[in-house]
């Protein structure tokens, strides 16, 4: 920002203020800016990244088709690193110095470290690929476009003991906000169909060695495993298992759902069990859009599914746009968020339909995907 658009900035704001009015997050005119908070550093960093593209190609299909009445769509973006103090940091700047009335962010932690912030200063929080249960009741203006894990994992847990007939398993989770609450989805479902949860251990999130807990998971002799961790760990605990003589199947969720898990464990992936929470390439917008992946990246995105969200997540804010500008209101926290809740039902290229209300939460049907000769293939579709 150069010293004349700063001063220019100032005025701007200080103004509004004396005139009693909120600094700038109206919009009253120019482009229609939203921020868009996710990890471009760090561990994260290679679904973080993939994310922001795919959002990027609706936003710029978007605007070469004239934008939402005229007005361009504008992405702000800043790095969360996926973690809870970083991601206060940008959120922050999003509200108080960008001034954006809504914003989308994912990661667990992230997403409930910076929920009180959306529900002060009320601005619209839709988060977007994050699972855990609670996120549902962080409060009024944080709202998922995502199914949380009392969907996907309630799922592949009831399918584990129903389908596979599986009587035990053992459930292994990494300690923060993404495993926590998710572990205790598995095993409640589990047990509620009839199985039983004979091993149930966490692990630290900087942990590398995990023999401690796989030799108690090997002693309780479990028929199924379940790893709810990240992308860099899940592959680095079931290397760890084969290395141990654990053979049992193993399952996670959305995040394995990546073919680099694959490569990273050839023969020690086959049988693995994912869930998607997204349509696949039979449909024709997904085909296309992983076609584009394939010719301008030159490979599949870093967790698929979740870049299907994404994509459509512009989407899905442009139309909170268009709404509160057909309504002539200003374009506020507290107006996206009506808008929200009036549109409710969301057609969306990639995904489907979303639909969200006063619950917080989105129901979709579950794809269930496992791992045949080094190739992920359709299991079966829960709903």
């Amino acid at each position: 920002m150069n010293f004349k658009r700063r001063d220019v900035l100032k005025a701007a704001v200080a103004g509004a203020l004396a005139a009693g009015l909120p600094a700038a997050r109206g919009q009253a005119s120019g482009n229609l800016r939203f921020g868009l908070a996710m990890p471009l550093t760090g561990s994260q960093s290679a679904y973080g990244k993939d994310q922001v593209t795919a959002a990027q190609w609706a936003v710029d299909a978007i605007n070469a088709k004239g934008g939402v009445q005229g007005r361009k769509l504008e992405m702000i973006v800043l790095d969360t690193q996926a973690d809870a103090q970083v991601g206060i940091a940008a959120v922050n700047r999003l509200i108080s110095v960008e001034k954006v009335p809504v914003f989308i962010t994912a990661w667990s932690a992230v997403v409930k470290a910076v929920a009180p912030i959306a529900n002060r200063e009320k601005v619209l929080e839709l988060s977007v690929g994050a699972n855990s249960p609670d996120i549902a009741n962080l409060g009024d203006y944080v709202f998922t476009t995502f199914p949380l894990a009392d969907v996907d994992v309630n799922a592949v847990a009831r399918f584990a003991h129903q389908k596979l007939g599986k009587k035990t398993a053992a459930v292994l989770y990494i300690n923060n906000d993404t495993g926590v609450e998710a572990a205790k989805v598995y095993k409640e479902a589990f047990e509620k169909a009839g199985g039983k949860v004979v091993a149930y251990e966490a692990y630290d999130p900087k942990a590398t060695d995990y023999s401690g807990m796989l030799l108690k998971v090997r002693a309780s002799n479990p028929e199924m495993v379940h790893v709810h961790g990240l992308i860099t760990d899940i592959p680095q605990v079931i290397a760890q298992m084969r290395q141990l003589g654990l053979q049992q199947r193993v399952s996670t969720y959305a995040a394995g759902y990546n073919p680099q898990i694959i490569k990273q464990l050839g023969p020690a992936a086959e049988g693995l069990i994912v869930t998607s929470l997204a349509p696949g390439v039979e449909k024709p917008e997904v085909k296309a859009y992983v076609e584009r992946w394939q010719k301008e990246q030159g490979r599949v995105p870093n967790g698929l599914p979740y870049t299907q969200y994404l994509h459509d997540a512009p989407i899905l804010v442009s139309h909170l746009f268009d709404w509160v500008l057909r309504q002539k209101l200003p374009i506020t926290g507290e107006n996206m968020r009506r808008a929200l809740l009036a549109i409710r039902r969301f057609e969306l290229p990639l995904v489907g339909t979303i639909e969200v209300n006063e619950t917080h939460r989105v129901a979709k049907p579950v794809n269930l995907l496992t791992v045949e000769k080094g190739a992920f293939v359709p299991l079966a579709t829960v709903n």
